[in-house]
């Protein structure tokens, strides 16, 4: 017996292409076959259309869901496939009548995935010339069209179409698919009219450049190891060029550098995973890069060494690591321990009643002026980077590439603790910013 292909349609405002789109799928020269569309919360009369259709053929079946994006709405249409095989196919795209039939007959064993030659229509015409597959020029451009079969245990491997907005999810699917080995079979038949429209997501997504190459770093650094020696640069065809120059400098063991969920991007990308912070630093001009890479020290190393010095007033420091290119840093990132204290000097200053505010407010006049004594000299010593617990016992500063040591700072600590916390509290009435 023949297995079954499931064609899954994503739809979303292309009343005027669905139709044709769906009635493309019904008269493929294959069987058994059954079309899923899922419509991703339409707002023209594409789902009305749609159920329209499926009323007169068996084979179509129409499901709806609140708008949520074209990954979300082709895993959507994948979950309720009963295929073995899966063919998406856009709503203003039509395919061929024989290129699911010969597509089958290829899939054998060792081939993971099966396309077929393309033709544009709509606002552009002609042949859609795309290059010869390989897989370390998928690592820098995607070659492998929309419209082609692959197996659905494999879309379960992989996790599915990935539903951040990363703009090119079609790219990213096929690195995770490729990803489990196998080769990738192009037919010499055209079997896809691929429609082109003034605003269609391939051209808008080239706008998203930097994003889109940020993603496929993120996501797939495995692979742009192994067929580019390292990632993927914004002048993607430079990249492997570039990486023969690249290193990459560790300290301490990490890898999960670029995982886990995004708490600040303003300046710098923070991200928490698994109880570890990791701080991204962000990528220095040609001569910052330069000086830290040839003459200074870089933010993630100066972090990672200060960490060590104050030991228990700050969060356990886990690793740094640097990457630079013909000497010149690039990136660079630090991981340490998520810190157990649950509160920011900025919330007892802007909160009068906080519990046992005096009694905190001279606490952390001790511990500045302790640092200060120990030669600790913080230049970003600001609200946001002080942190204490419930009761003030136990205080950590963060943010600590701009610490200076310097010589032990003469005269009686405690005279100078005294002080610094009774001016203090003359700042907190008076309603300054900070001590």
């Amino acid at each position: 017996m023949k297995p079954l292909v499931s064609v899954i349609v994503p739809l979303y405002n292309a009343a005027p292409f669905i139709r044709a789109c769906l009635n493309s799928a019904v008269e493929s020269s294959y069987r058994p076959i059954e079309v899923i569309v899922v419509d991703d919360g339409s707002t023209d009369t594409s789902l009305a259309k749609a159920k329209a259709f499926a009323a007169t053929h068996a084979e179509v079946k129409v499901f709806h869901q609140t708008n949520a994006g074209v990954s979300a709405a082709r895993n959507k249409a994948i979950q309720k496939a009963q295929g073995e095989y899966i063919l998406p196919l856009d709503a203003d795209d039509r395919i061929g009548p024989t290129y699911i039939e010969h597509a089958v007959k290829a899939m054998t064993p060792d081939v993971r995935v099966v396309g077929c030659q393309a033709e544009f229509i709509g606002d552009k015409q002609g042949i859609w010339k795309l290059p010869a597959y390989s897989p370390a020029l998928l690592a820098r451009k995607n070659m492998i069209h929309i419209s082609s079969l692959f197996r659905k245990a494999d879309w379960q491997r992989v996790g599915g179409f990935c539903e951040e907005e990363i703009y090119r999810e079609d790219w990213d699917f096929w690195l995770s698919i490729m990803s489990l080995g196998g080769s990738y079979i192009r037919l010499p038949e055209t079997g896809l009219y691929y429609r082109v429209q003034a605003q269609s997501r391939r051209r808008t997504a080239k706008a998203q450049k930097r994003l889109i190459v940020d993603a496929i770093n993120r996501r797939h650094p495995e692979y742009m190891q192994r067929y580019l020696v390292g990632p993927l640069h914004y002048h993607r065809s430079w990249s492997k060029f570039l990486n023969f120059f690249r290193s990459v400098h560790q300290v301490g063991t990490f890898d999960r550098w670029n995982e886990g969920e995004i708490i600040d991007a303003r300046r710098n990308i923070l991200r928490l995973t698994q109880g570890v912070v990791v701080k991204q630093f962000r990528t220095p001009n040609i001569l910052r890069g330069i000086w830290y890479g040839w003459f200074g020290t870089s933010k993630a190393r100066r972090s990672y060494e200060n960490a060590l010095r104050l030991q228990e007033r700050t969060p356990q420091p886990i690793a740094y690591k640097e990457i630079r290119v013909c000497g010149v840093l690039r990136q660079s990132w630090y991981a340490c321990e998520l810190s157990s204290c649950t509160h920011t000097f900025k919330e007892l200053i802007d909160d009068p009643h906080f519990p046992q505010r005096d009694e905190i407010l001279f606490a952390i006049g001790r511990f500045t002026a302790q640092l200060r004594q120990d030669g600790c000299w913080h230049r970003d010593y600001s609200q946001g980077n002080i942190l204490f617990n419930e009761d003030g016992t136990h205080i950590q500063i963060i943010d600590l590439n701009r610490i200076r040591w310097r010589k032990h700072v003469p005269g009686d600590p405690f005279e100078r603790l005294t002080r610094i916390g009774e001016q203090g509290l003359r700042q907190l009435q008076q309603g300054y910013e900070s001590v």
